[in-house]
C-alpha cells in the first residue's frame, strides 16, 4: 500500500498530529481519491495486513534478536515502512468493522492486567494457563 497523501487536509489538521482518528481520515481519502474503497472490504484488509506483518517479519528473519545493533540503516527504514503499512491497514479494518481502536486497545490492556498479575507472572513468559 503506498502511504497517503504527506499533507493532510484542513479538517485532519485540527487533530492531533499521533491520532488513530488523523490516520482514519487520511486512509478514508487516499482510499476515495482512487476509488478503492470497493476494494477495502474487512476480508481484504484482514489479508493484507497479515501480508504487511509478514514483509515485516522478514526484516528479522535469522537475525539473532533483532535488537538494534543487528540492523543496517535500510533494515531500519524497511521496518519503519513496513510498521507503517501494518498500522494504516489496521486503521482501516477497525473503520471498516466500526471499532474504536484506541477503546479497545484500553480494554485489551485491562484484561491483560487481570490475565496476568504482575505480582504473579513477574519475569514469567508463560502463557498464562501454565502458572
Amino acid at each position: 500500500m503506498s502511504a497517503p497523501p504527506s499533507a493532510p487536509a484542513p479538517a485532519a489538521a485540527a487533530l492531533p498530529a499521533d491520532s488513530l482518528l488523523e490516520l482514519r481520515e487520511l486512509t478514508r481519502r487516499f482510499a476515495r481519491a482512487r476509488d478503492w474503497e470497493r476494494f477495502h472490504t474487512p476480508k481484504n484488509l484482514a489479508m493484507a495486513l497479515s501480508v504487511e506483518v509478514a514483509e515485516l517479519a522478514e526484516h528479522f528473519q535469522w537475525l539473532a534478536t533483532g535488537a538494534d545493533a543487528e540492523l543496517d540503516a535500510p533494515a531500519r527504514e524497511g521496518i519503519r515502512h513496513e510498521l507503517a503499512d501494518v498500522l494504516l491497514y489496521l486503521v482501516q479494518l477497525a473503520d471498516q468493522c466500526q471499532v474504536d481502536l484506541r477503546q479497545a486497545a484500553l480494554e485489551k490492556i485491562a484484561l491483560n492486567g487481570e490475565k496476568y498479575p504482575a505480582g504473579l507472572v513477574r519475569g514469567d513468559a508463560r502463557k498464562s494457563d501454565r502458572y
